[in-house]
C-alpha cells in the first residue's frame, strides 16, 4: 500500500507544483476566447467550467484509464512509475498545452494546430491519421459496449444500432443539448466509483506488490506473458500516462471556456484525475491478478469454469469482467450498476465526441461552417457511411475487434508523438522552456518506433534489432530537432 499512496500524493504534488511550472510557461491571459468570441451556440458557446472540467474528463477517460491499467499492471510495479511520471511530465503537459493553443488559434482542429508548427505536409498526413484513429475509436466503441450490453436484454445488432443512433444524435447536435447535460453526470459515476474503490482498498489493505521489490514483468513470471515492459507497458497504458486521442479531444472544449486561466484545471487537472483513476484500477488487479484477490470476488460457478478451462488468469478474467466482479463484491448493488456506467456508459460517451471530433476537423478542412444543420449532415452523412462499412467488416471478421484495438493503442500512441513535437516547435518559436515536452516527444518517438518493429503484428524483429534501431531513432531525434534549431536561428533556452 506504501507505493499505492505516495503515487497518489505524487500525482496531486504533480497538479500544484509542476503544473503551476508549465502553466507559467504559456502564460495564459485575459484575452477573449474562442467561446466568447465566436460563440456560434452549436460547437462554439460558454459552458461552466466545473461542467467543462467534467466533460473533458469524461471525454479523455471513458474505459482508457480502467481497462489500459488492469492490463498494464500485469507487467508489473513499474505501472506505479509509469502512470505518475508519464502523466504528470507528458500527459498532462500533453493535454494542456494542446488545449491552450487550440484555444490560441480559435479553437481549431488538431491538424490545424500540427500544421500551423510542423508544415502542411504533416498537417495533411494528420488530416487522415486524426480522421482514421477517431472513426476508430468510433467503431470501437460501438461493438465493445453492445457485446455487454447483450448479455442484459436483447441481441447485439439491436444494441449496435441503438448506439450507432445515438452518436448520428449526438454529434449533429450543438454541444449543450446532450454532451452538456448527461456527460457530468456519467463522470461523477466514474469519479464515485474510483474514489469508493480507493476508499475500499484502505478499509482492506490487501497485500499488494511495493516498487522496491522489483521492477519485473510480474505477468512473464506468473503467466508466461512474454511481452517486454518496454515498449508493451507504454503502449498497453495510454490513457493513464498520456494519449494521443485527448489531443483531439481538448480543442471541443477549448471551444466552451470562458477564461484562459481555466485551463490549468480543465486539461491538466483531467489528466491528473484520470492517472488517479488508472492508478486505483492498476492496485486492485495487481490484488485480483498476483495476490487471490480473484478468489475474493469471483462467485464459485464462475471459480469452476476458470478451474476446468485450462487458460491463466489474465486469459480467463479479461478487463471488462475484473470491473463487474471488483465493482459488484466490493460496492454492492449499487456498485453494480456504477460498473454499468463504467463499462458501457464511459466508452459511448467517448465514441461519440470521437465523431464529434471527426466532423469538425474533416468541415474545418473543407472550409465548411457547422452553423447549419445542412452543413454539419454534409460532413456526417459520408463520415457515418464509412464507419458502418468499417462496423460490417469488424462483425464478420472473427478477430475484427482485436485487431482494430491493437492497432488503435499504436495509432493513439503515435498521435502524441506528432503533437509533442508540434508543442516543442512552438516553445522554440516563442523562446520558452522547450525541454518539458522535448524530452516526451523523444520518448514517445522511440515507445512507437520500438513497439511496431518488435510486435508481431508489426514488423516482429527480434528485440535487439527493433532496440537497436530504436536507439538509433533516438539519437536522430535529439540530432534532428538541434540541427533545426540552429538554422532557424532561435535563441537557447
Amino acid at each position: 500500500m506504501i507505493t499505492f499512496v505516495l503515487s497518489l500524493v505524487a500525482l496531486v504534488l504533480g497538479y500544484f507544483i509542476y503544473g503551476k511550472v508549465v502553466e507559467k510557461i504559456f502564460k495564459p491571459d485575459n484575452r477573449e476566447t474562442p467561446a466568447v468570441r465566436i460563440n456560434d451556440g452549436v460547437d462554439y458557446l460558454v459552458m461552466p467550467s466545473w461542467k467543462v472540467f467534467m466533460i473533458q474528463f469524461l471525454n479523455i477517460a471513458g474505459t482508457g484509464p480502467i481497462f489500459g491499467a488492469i492490463m498494464g499492471m500485469w507487467f508489473g510495479t513499474s505501472a506505479y512509475l509509469w502512470i505518475v511520471f508519464g502523466c504528470i511530465f507528458a500527459g498532462a503537459v500533453h493535454d494542456y498545452f494542446s488545449g491552450m493553443l487550440s484555444m490560441r488559434h480559435d479553437g481549431c482542429g488538431l491538424p490545424v494546430l500540427v500544421g500551423q508548427f510542423l508544415g502542411n505536409n504533416v498537417k495533411q498526413v494528420m488530416l487522415v491519421f486524426s480522421v482514421f484513429l477517431l472513426v476508430m475509436v468510433g467503431v470501437v466503441f460501438v461493438y465493445s459496449p453492445a457485446i455487454i450490453l447483450e448479455d442484459i436484454w436483447a441481441n447485439r445488432i439491436f444494441w449496435i444500432f441503438v448506439i450507432f443512433v445515438y452518436y448520428i444524435i449526438a454529434t449533429l447536435l450543438p454541444i449543450d443539448k446532450i454532451i452538456g447535460k448527461i456527460y457530468p453526470l456519467f463522470a461523477f459515476s466514474l469519479l464515485f466509483m474510483a474514489v469508493a474503490l480507493m476508499i475500499g482498498l484502505f478499509i482492506k489493505q490487501p497485500q499488494l506488490p511495493e516498487v522496491w521489490e522489483g521492477l519485473s514483468n510480474l505477468g512473464a513470471e506468473q503467466f508466461g506473458m512474454s511481452s517486454p515492459i518496454f515498449p508493451a507497458l507504454f503502449i498497453t497504458i495510454a490513457c493513464g500516462a498520456i494519449s494521443g486521442f485527448h489531443a483531439t479531444q481538448s480543442p471541443l472544449m477549448s471551444r466552451c471556456l470562458k477564461s484562459e486561466k481555466m485551463g490549468r484545471p480543465v486539461f491538466y487537472g483531467a489528466m491528473i484525475t484520470e492517472g488517479m483513476v488508472a492508478l486505483i484500477w492498476a492496485t486492485i488487479s495487481s490484488y485480483f491478478f498476483f495476490y487471490g484477490g480473484w478468489k475474493e470476488v469471483a462467485p464459485a460457478d464462475l471459480v469452476m469454469q476458470y478451474e476446468q478451462s485450462g487458460k491463466t488468469l489474465i486469459q480467463f478474467f479479461d478487463a471488462p469482467t475484473v470491473v463487474k466482479l471488483v465493482c459488484s463484491s466490493w460496492l454492492g448493488i449499487f456498485g453494480g450498476i456504477l460498473a454499468l456506467l463504467g463499462v458501457v456508459a464511459a466508452p459511448i460517451t467517448s465514441g461519440d465526441t470521437a465523431f464529434r471530433s471527426a466532423r469538425l476537423i474533416i468541415a474545418e478542412f473543407l472550409h465548411l461552417e457547422q452553423r447549419t444543420m445542412a452543413k454539419r449532415l454534409i460532413v456526417a452523412v459520408p463520415m457515418f457511411a464509412a464507419s458502418i462499412a468499417f462496423l460490417f467488416w469488424q462483425i464478420e471478421n472473427p478477430d475484427g475487434f482485436n485487431i482494430i484495438w491493437q492497432y488503435f493503442g499504436w495509432s493513439n500512441q503515435t498521435l502524441s508523438v506528432f503533437t509533442l513535437w508540434a508543442i516543442t516547435v512552438y516553445l522554440v518559436r516563442e523562446k520558452k522552456p522547450y525541454v518539458v515536452t522535448l524530452i516526451p516527444a523523444v520518448f514517445m518517438t522511440v515507445v512507437c518506433i520500438t513497439f511496431i518493429l518488435v510486435s508481431k503484428n508489426g514488423f516482429g524483429l527480434s528485440e535487439t534489432v527493433g532496440y537497436g534501431i530504436a536507439g538509433a531513432t533516438m539519437i536522430l531525434s535529439f540530432a534532428w530537432f538541434f540541427t533545426w534549431k540552429t538554422k532557424s536561428g532561435r535563441c537557447q533556452i
